[in-house]
């Protein structure tokens, strides 16, 4: 192999070796603002519409960085415990809001759980279970571009490279 043919050989690797490692640390999801219950905010559901939060729930995937916006007149939300919310019981509450427009940020895996100030409300199916999912449940198989597989890609081409530089320099 002369030395034109070496240099193309490496730029090449190393222009791999480039791209890959910016793909590698590129964020994979942007957060998102989620509005609970969508058009119709955070209220009390109607007679037949008692599940509409937990339907509302069960079409999304809620990630740590998310926030939820509710809004809502004349209410209040309580983020309370998964006892509180089964019994519909904001008298332990972990945080209360008011202000009609609420944004909370989620920050950790796991249950969270949200009731109506008014324990009528929450017993007519104003109350919310958000189950936010730890980072490896987002894909259940590992893809080939998850950041443990691009690392060990990564530590490979970063060793080929190192191999064919070391060889390159002994050719010359």
């Amino acid at each position: 192999m002369n030395c034109k043919t070496m240099a193309s050989f490496l730029g090449f690797y190393f222009v791999t070796l480039i791209i890959l490692a910016i793909t590698t640390f590129a964020p994979v999801t942007a957060a998102e603002e989620l509005a609970v219950g969508g058009a119709t905010g955070w209220r009390q559901p109607g007679a037949n519409e008692t599940e509409m939060y937990s339907n509302w729930a069960a079409t999304r995937r809620f990630r740590i960085g998310d926030s939820l916006r509710f809004e809502y007149k004349n209410d209040s939300v309580v983020v309370v415990d998964k006892w509180g919310y089964y019994h519909c019981n904001e008298s332990h509450p972990i945080s209360v809001y008011n202000t009609g427009n609420t944004i909370i940020n989620i920050e950790k895996p796991g249950p969270m759980y949200f009731v109506s100030g008014d324990p009528e409300h929450c017993k007519n199916g104003q109350r919310l279970l958000v189950e936010v999912i730890r980072v490896h449940q987002d894909s259940p198989a590992p893809s080939p571009f998850s950041s443990a597989a691009s690392s060990s890609v990564f530590s490979n081409l970063v060793f080929i490279y190192m191999v064919l530089i070391t060889a390159a320099s002994s050719i010359m």
